[in-house]
């Protein structure tokens, strides 16, 4: 009866202990990920065509941070498109939809403020997508960033 009772604490003790871990880390979040460091555009898609030939070198030396307490800036970069623009913009920014919608305050990219579609975002990339105003009409579009 003791040998039942000591292999039974024994079994006790043994799944106490090996179903914790104290490494248990939660997953990062949009948050995380965003903020991470700062992104710089790496192409533009519309309709699974790569249109990244259409836009701007101005715009494509731009670089986005993220920062926690929803703030953020736009460096123009080397290139500015105006002259007269200055080299950083400072705007807010937050998630709604449970992380499934971007909305920033001012142009991020390309002079796009508002609401983005969150295709997708982890540590290396993120993807945006958008609807941009043209000569020949409305254009939706993604946007790929990168560290």
């Amino acid at each position: 009866m003791n040998k039942l009772v000591l292999f039974t604490a024994l079994c006790f003790t043994t799944l106490l202990f090996t179903s914790c871990d104290k490494n248990d880390n939660p997953a990062p979040s949009y948050t995380d990920h965003i903020t991470r460091s700062a992104w710089r555009f790496d192409k533009a898609m519309s309709g699974g065509t790569d249109v990244s030939g259409f836009v701007n070198a101005c715009y494509k030396d731009n670089v986005t941070t993220f920062l926690a307490n929803g703030n953020g800036t736009l460096d123009e970069g080397a290139s500015k498109c105006n002259s007269s623009d200055p080299q950083t913009v400072n705007f807010t920014w937050n998630f709604t939809n449970n992380g499934a919608t971007l909305n920033v305050t001012a142009g991020i990219f390309a002079g796009q403020s508002g609401a983005f579609k969150v295709i997708s975002l982890d540590e290396t990339k993120m993807i945006l997508e958008g609807t941009v105003s043209t000569p020949t009409g409305n254009v939706t579009g993604q946007i790929y960033f990168k560290h």
